[in-house]
């Protein structure tokens, strides 16, 4: 009997030991952490391309919670992190690309996460910035990309614009004035503007007619006053500044003498003794901050005779930094002992004059002192070629070997000079009993694709 007794005493302690440890695991599991929940307002960003602040409201049943960007472009800073309600102060920056962009702001507490998206617009675009249109008048279409809607708005009764979709069409009714006109196009959005520039030709540039392909974007014919206007700048250095050369530049005037003016709808530069004993005379520059890239650019000319004249049209860089490594586009130079012997040259690291290299043609041209021609390029990336009365002088193509061999990718501006003397004008002496001469230009003109 006690040894039964001792048995059932034993399987009591069991049963109790079993009850109690699964009472334990029941006890265990019931008391286990919950998952941690939030909540976010607004749980999506949308942010215009100029970028913006934002602030973001965040509630958890965590102890602690932190915001982390996915992108440089999206700044977080964080007011109350370590209690269950604080805020995301979101900071987006520009958009300076041309699409749409979009990130994330991960808010994280222990083992909860939740993201909040965020969505930037494209900046405003606009396909051209400049129009330029005939005085007769014309349509020129813009394509504007916007992710909100847009409006144009013209500055002038002279510019009309018509909406259609994510075209702008541009109008402008006929210029009878004997000047160029210029306004302005607006495209806005709620939060952005573009400018567009519109320039129209005068009336006595319908009779201009410009390259198939191209467009007259600026000229001047001096029809107007009897000095060159804003456009041009004169040089100013004295002899000896470059080429060994022996005139003196001057603004203008010079021993009570101008050395540039305009008679009769031309330009004339002139070259001449002053009562001191120096050569005067005059180089002057078209839109030398601007200039332009590619083009087809011509003069109508008339040059000087006499021993020591060396009449110029050229072009060089706006941004220059050193020659000849920043390029020197010659369309046409002439020197008064090899008379109407017109030629083009193109200077560059890899093709220069010092060593022999240079790209240069020279042609003969009849009448060229003392008679007008024309002389003008036709410059693209691929192809420099230069004409004298539409017949090519010098063609050369980017053979796509860099800089040293094509630095002509830049803005150009351009030159008209009359020079006396030099290395190459002065190369068989000059003979100063032909002075005064006067290099004449009746007209420059710019035309672009």
């Amino acid at each position: 009997m006690r040894q039964k007794m001792t048995f059932l005493s034993i399987l009591w302690s069991l049963f109790v030991l079993t009850a109690c440890g699964g009472s334990d695991d029941d006890g265990g599991g019931s008391n286990a952490p919950s998952a941690i929940t939030i909540t976010v307002s607004p749980e999506t960003v949308n942010s215009p391309a100029t970028g913006g602040s934002y602030t973001i409201s965040v509630s958890t049943t965590g102890v602690e919670w932190g915001a982390y960007p996915d992108s440089e472009w999206i700044k977080t800073s964080v007011t109350g992190s370590n209690t269950s309600k604080g805020s995301v102060s979101v900071t987006i920056s520009a958009n300076t690309g041309t699409t749409q962009r979009t990130g994330t702001i991960m808010i994280q507490s222990g083992t909860g996460r939740k993201a909040i998206s965020v969505v930037q617009d494209a900046p405003l675009q606009v396909s051209k910035t400049q129009v330029h249109t005939s005085s007769k008048g014309e349509t020129i279409d813009v394509e504007v990309t916007s992710s909100s809607d847009w409006t144009a708005t013209a500055s002038d009764s002279w510019i009309t614009t018509v909406k259609n979709g994510s075209t702008l069409s541009i109008t402008t009714s006929a210029n009878d004035a004997q000047a160029e006109r210029t306004g302005k196009v607006m495209v806005t959005t709620s939060v952005e503007s573009k400018e567009i520039t519109v320039s129209q030709a005068s009336a006595e540039d319908r009779d201009i007619v410009a390259p198939e392909g191209y467009r007259l974007v600026w000229h001047d014919e001096f029809n107007e006053g009897t000095t060159l206007n804003s456009d041009w700048t004169h040089e100013v250095q004295n002899s000896g500044w470059v080429n060994h050369e022996l005139q003196n530049y001057r603004n203008g005037t010079a021993d009570g003498k101008r050395v540039t003016e305009l008679i009769d709808g031309r330009l004339h530069i002139n070259c001449f003794k002053g009562s001191d004993g120096k050569i005067y005379s005059g180089r002057v520059y078209a839109k030398q901050k601007q200039g332009w890239t590619y083009g087809y650019i011509e003069a109508s000319i008339k040059l000087p005779k006499g021993k020591g004249t060396w009449p110029a049209f050229w072009m060089m860089p706006v941004n220059f930094r050193s020659w000849p490594a920043d390029g020197e586009i010659d369309i046409m130079e002439e020197v008064g002992y090899h008379p109407d012997y017109v030629s083009s040259s193109l200077h560059a690291n890899a093709h220069v004059h010092s060593n022999n290299t240079q790209v240069t043609h020279e042609m003969y041209c009849k009448g060229a002192e003392g008679e007008f021609h024309k002389y003008a390029i036709e410059w693209t990336h691929e192809n420099i070629t230069t004409y004298v009365d539409d017949k090519v002088q010098l063609s050369y193509n980017n053979r796509g070997l860099g800089r040293d061999d094509w630095p002509y990718d830049d803005p150009f501006y351009v030159i008209l000079n009359l020079a006396w003397g030099g290395d190459w004008g002065g190369a068989q002496g000059v003979d100063e009993s032909k002075l005064p001469v006067t290099m004449e230009i009746d007209y420059v003109r710019v035309f672009q694709k």
